[in-house]
């Protein structure tokens, strides 16, 4: 099944024929409604698909971002640039919760020293139960499923080093709207395997990031172990998996960008930029290669094209 947040942070499951409310069967509504939802799922399962079966669609519901997580986890360099690269070590980090932006939203680039801005279209999974240092062994049975985020990250001049069996905030990829989530979250047994999905994002319809999950450098369970044996984990909190860097490109005043994850769907969202800041279209290949060949971070080379 597919669930979704609409308008006024309603939840809803989202058929063929459109968003149907189950507002009665998860109340509080906003993230306390999903958390009811994915903690109490297989009690409510059936009578959620009569409901979805029978119910009225709402007219003209308006999609909001899914869930509202406590906390969102990340995995760093998750993936092995179609194979150019061996699994490094496992690391992560945190983005800032008021960073969630909804479908239709737009990114708004902030006023900072910035090489470039870069999209990292990412699968995410959403939790159904808490813990710590959870099992690879057991780590499955806590997912409740899947949504597609972007992890918007602004490239500065410098940054620190990371620090081991840490996840720290990553500030300059928490800043208000640099995490598009959705369009919904599809129960773990409609994706019969997540390390086998296509992943896509294009900007006004210029196909950049193409790539399948197939290439994760560590698997999901492996990620799961990873940060929950940093991290408390509780339910309705998501795990972004990382992206593949062979299509990073930059996100500039007026892009409309769309992300698909194969079995999760697709969204579009658009970008402001108050100082009109300009970057070479298409993927940014200096960054593709750095990545690929080790060679440094993404976007240390960027730097914005003179005014003009």
């Amino acid at each position: 099944m597919k669930f979704v947040m609409y308008n006024d942070n309603q939840p809803g499951v989202l058929t063929d024929a459109g968003v149907i409310d189950i507002g009665d069967l998860c109340p509080g509504g906003g993230q306390a409604a999903m958390v009811h939802l994915v903690t109490n799922y297989e009690d409510l399962k059936a009578q959620l698909e009569t409901r979805a079966a029978e119910g009225t669609p709402v007219a003209g519901a308006q999609l909001q971002a899914p869930l509202r997580p406590g906390k969102i986890l990340c995995m760093g360099g998750n993936y092995r640039e179609f194979g150019a690269r061996e699994p490094s070590p496992m690391w992560g980090f945190l983005k800032s919760i008021d960073s969630v932006l909804s479908p239709g939203g737009t990114v708004v680039l902030p006023e900072i020293d910035a090489n470039i801005f870069h999209h990292e279209a990412e699968l995410v999974l959403v939790f159904a139960k808490g813990g710590k240092d959870i099992p690879a062994s057991e780590a499955m049975d806590h997912v409740f499923g899947y949504t597609a985020g972007v992890d918007v990250s602004a490239r500065m001049p410098a940054a620190g080093g990371r620090v081991p069996n840490t996840l720290p905030i990553a500030e300059h990829k928490s800043h208000p709207t640099f995490c598009p989530l959705g369009p919904c979250i599809v129960t773990r047994d409609e994706i019969a395997d997540p390390e086998k999905l296509q992943v896509t994002l294009s900007v006004d319809g210029e196909l950049r990031v193409n790539y399948n999950t197939d290439d994760l450098a560590h698997s999901i369970a492996e990620s799961i172990e990873y940060v929950a044996g940093i991290e408390e984990i509780s339910p309705g909190d998501v795990l972004f998996m990382g992206t593949n860097h062979q299509g990073l490109g930059a996100m500039q005043d007026g892009d409309t960008i769309e992300i698909g994850v194969e079995g999760v769907g697709s969204f579009t969202f658009s970008v402001s930029d108050a100082l009109k800041r300009r970057w070479p279209r298409g993927i940014d290949e200096a960054s593709a290669r750095d990545v690929r060949e080790g060679a440094g971070g993404p976007g240390r080379q960027a730097r914005p094209l003179p005014a003009g």
